[in-house]
This record gives structure tokens, C-alpha cells and sequence, in this order.
């Protein structure tokens, strides 16, 4: 495990702002390449409603998390009755809404856990990328950081009887979104989805590359990007039809795929050292979670079938792999072997993903309570906050603050930049 160890010091270091330079920007779900992980010092582990920068309500609902550039943030929400979709930017200093865009569309089906706006966008130094199902197309649009329209790519038909969820991502001049799609199970004379993974010029909206993918089930999990010890960056990713499988980020080109999944992948992967995690799973039950070590020959380790996370992705901190399962448990695993080392129920339940800041766990649960546990061997729980209403979104964290989004309302607390 030295070595994998050794990445994860790498990853840690790689994570710190620059010396000099801007705080830690958050562009993506879970922040830089899907980790979770902030350099954040100045978030307390409880606090009062006195101790918030400010709060803002939201327009309509939604379940997707901010993304932050500067001292602009960027999410999503929508009017849960006439579907139209709300693209706003707030001001991270005062909580003022900057601008909205809205989107109308029509009403359309939805798993009873999901929203309308439960993407994520993707942002970097000049646009913000969001994406999301009409009910019957799927839309990708870039709007710059005064939320003018950049451009607009219809992506064609989409077919998804719970409703649309996945997130890009931004690699070097690309966005790229996992557009996975439902071909069983269909209504009468309903024809298959088709799914594929596709990469977009940033600038122009250009389909770059396009790789298609075999998926019975809709999946929802987000890529994230390894850079083995020698050879060229693998865009990782996983699903119900390929397993655990690795893209050439650049060209799309598959470098190998590992079929572990039988069930639903919803959270994401996470990559701790050479070893890769991903869960799946269904409504029913049945979660699971594997853990691969990557290579140009991937071989399954160990999974773990009790005490899996099946909607929110886990987050690792050095040797230790901590998993936040939907029926309210929290575990601690040894990334090794997968032995728990604790476990305790601490909520009804949980969809929201962890964040790691400063060696702490922050996670919203499904009531709306963020938990603060100490990232340790030991249990600690080291504060509790009710935010007064559900939430199903993981925390942003940037220029020193965290980010708390519930249904409607969207908190501040920390300090400075």
C-alpha cells in the first residue's frame, strides 16, 4: 500500500491553493476531479443561525449542488409544477442573486426522489456548463459568467422514467457528460434510449467525440479523471452495463472496461491510491460496493455487500475510505481490504454526498441536519445543525466557506477568502 498511500499524499498536495495565487475553485460535482476533498480552514463544526454570512431563498426546488469561480456561484433549480428550469448566479459575499435565466418546459415524469434540477453544473474561468431532460430531449447549454447564452446543443431524444441527474465535467478544453439512458422496462411502443458518453468543445459547443455505451438502466454517477504513475490521463467511469471501464479523455477511445455491476450505479466513482470504489444497487435494495485497482489489466479486490451506499459517493481520507449509506448509517473502511472499523446509525437517512475539509466529514442528511464527524479511526461526532427543511445535495466549499443547499434555501458559513 505504499504506493497507493503515496498517490494520496500527491492528490492532497495537488488539492492546496498556490502559493499566491486564487482560493480553491469548486467546478464540479463534489469539487477538483470529483474528490470531495477542500483545504479549507475556516469552517466550524457548529454554529447558530446568527453565524451564517447570510442565507437566500431560492426560486422553485432542486437537489443539485453549487459550483463556484471566484466569487460567483452557479446552480440550478426549477418550478416543481411547470418544470421550467432557473440557471442562477449568486454573489458569494453577500448572497445577492447576480442573475437567472430561466428555461420553460413541460412537466414530465419523475422518480419521487428527484427534481428537476438535480444536475450539477460544471464551471471554469469563463462559462458555466448545465445540463438537463426535458422529458423527452436532453439539453447541454454554456452561458457565461453574466449569464448570457453561449451556446446550446439539442443532444436528441432521452428516455429515463425517473427523470434526468447527471453532471459534466470541464477536462482541459472539453465538457464531457455520461448521457445514460433507460432501454428496458419501456412503455408500449416506447422506442430504447440510446446512451453514450460525449465530449464537447468548451468554446463552441462542437461535438468533439461521442463513445457509446450499452445500458439497460439509467445510470447517474460522474467521471472523474486518473493519472496512472506512467502513461496518459483515464477518464474513469462506471455503470451497470460495462462495469468499472476507462476512456481516453482526449478521443474517447476505450483503454478497458472491468464488468462488476449487475444493479443501478448512482454515485460516483472514487479513486484512493491504485484502487478504484463504485457502488451499485436499486430501490429494492441489494447495494454493493467494489473496489478495482486500476491498470491496463483491472482486477476486482474485494466488495462489500452490507452496510452499502447506493446513492451518495463515498470519500476517502489517506488509508481510511468513509461510506455514508441511504438508510442513515455511516461507516469508516480500511481502503485495503474493506473491514469496517466503525459504523453507527446517525440519521433517517442520507442522499446528499460527504465533503472532507480539515480532516472533517460534512453531510447534509435527507431531513436537512449536517453532520460534522472527525475523519479519524475513531468515532467522534463533533457538531449537529438542523437547516429547517430537506436537502439532498452535497456541500460546495470555496474561498474558505461552505456552501449548504436545501430544497429552497442556500446557506453561508466560514470565514473569509
Amino acid at each position: 500500500m505504499r504506493c497507493g498511500r503515496l498517490s494520496t499524499v500527491l492528490l492532497a498536495v495537488l488539492l492546496l491553493p498556490a502559493a499566491g495565487g486564487r482560493a480553491q475553485e469548486w467546478t464540479r460535482f463534489r469539487g477538483p476531479n470529483g474528490t470531495g476533498v477542500s483545504a479549507a480552514q475556516s469552517i466550524p463544526v457548529t454554529w447558530t443561525d446568527a453565524d451564517y454570512l447570510w442565507q437566500t431563498r431560492l426560486p422553485g426546488k432542486g437537489h443539485g449542488s453549487p459550483v463556484v469561480w471566484g466569487r460567483k456561484l452557479f446552480l440550478l433549480s426549477a418550478d416543481p409544477d411547470s418544470a421550467t428550469r432557473y440557471v442562477i448566479c449568486i454573489d458569494t459575499d453577500t448572497g445577492e442573486t447576480l442573475w437567472q435565466r430561466d428555461y420553460a418546459a413541460a412537466p414530465h415524469a419523475l422518480n419521487a426522489l428527484n427534481s428537476y434540477a438535480s444536475s450539477t453544473p460544471a464551471v471554469d474561468e469563463q462559462r458555466v456548463y448545465v445540463a438537463w431532460g426535458t422529458g423527452d430531449r436532453l439539453l447541454l447549454r454554456a452561458l457565461d459568467h453574466d449569464g448570457r447564452e453561449v451556446w446550446m446543443q439539442d443532444l436528441g431524444a432521452y428516455v429515463c422514467e425517473h427523470g434526468f441527474g447527471n453532471s459534466p465535467i470541464v477536462y482541459e478544453d472539453l465538457v464531457i457528460l455520461v448521457n445514460s439512458q433507460q432501454a428496458e422496462e419501456l412503455e408500449p411502443n416506447q422506442q430504447p434510449g440510446r446512451s453514450s458518453v460525449m465530449a464537447f468543445d468548451r468554446e463552441t459547443g462542437q461535438l468533439r467525440w461521442e463513445t457509446p455505451r450499452t445500458v439497460a438502466r439509467v445510470c447517474y454517477s460522474t467521471p472523474c479523471v486518473y493519472q496512472p504513475p506512467e502513461g496518459p490521463p483515464e477518464l474513469i467511469c462506471h455503470d451497470k452495463g460495462h462495469g468499472f471501464y476507462s476512456l481516453d479523455p482526449r478521443t474517447g477511445a476505450e483503454n478497458w472496461s472491468l464488468p462488476v455491476f449487475t444493479l443501478r450505479t448512482v454515485a460516483s466513482p472514487i479513486i484512493v491510491g491504485d484502487l478504484v470504489f463504485g457502488c451499485a444497487g436499486s430501490g429494492g435494495g441489494g447495494h454493493y460496493l467494489v473496489a478495482a485497482r486500476l491498470g491496463q489489466q483491472p482486477q476486482e479486490v474485494y466488495r462489500v455487500t452490507r452496510q452499502a451506499p447506493y446513492i451518495t459517493t463515498s470519500i476517502a481520507r489517506g488509508d481510511l475510505v468513509f461510506l455514508c449509506v441511504d438508510r442513515g448509517l455511516v461507516s469508516c473502511m480500511q481502503a485495503a481490504d474493506g473491514t469496517i472499523v466503525w459504523s453507527k446509525r446517525l440519521s433517517r437517512g442520507f442522499a446528499g454526498s460527504p465533503v472532507l475539509v480539515d480532516g472533517k466529514l460534512y453531510v447534509i442528511d435527507s431531513d436537512g441536519e449536517v453532520l460534522v464527524l472527525a475523519a479519524e479511526r475513531e468515532f467522534k461526532q463533533l457538531g449537529r445543525v438542523a437547516l429547517g427543511e430537506p436537502s439532498r445535495a452535497t456541500p460546495a466549499v470555496a474561498g474558505g466557506r461552505m456552501f449548504l443547499r436545501t430544497e429552497s434555501q442556500l446557506f453561508c458559513i466560514g470565514g473569509g477568502r
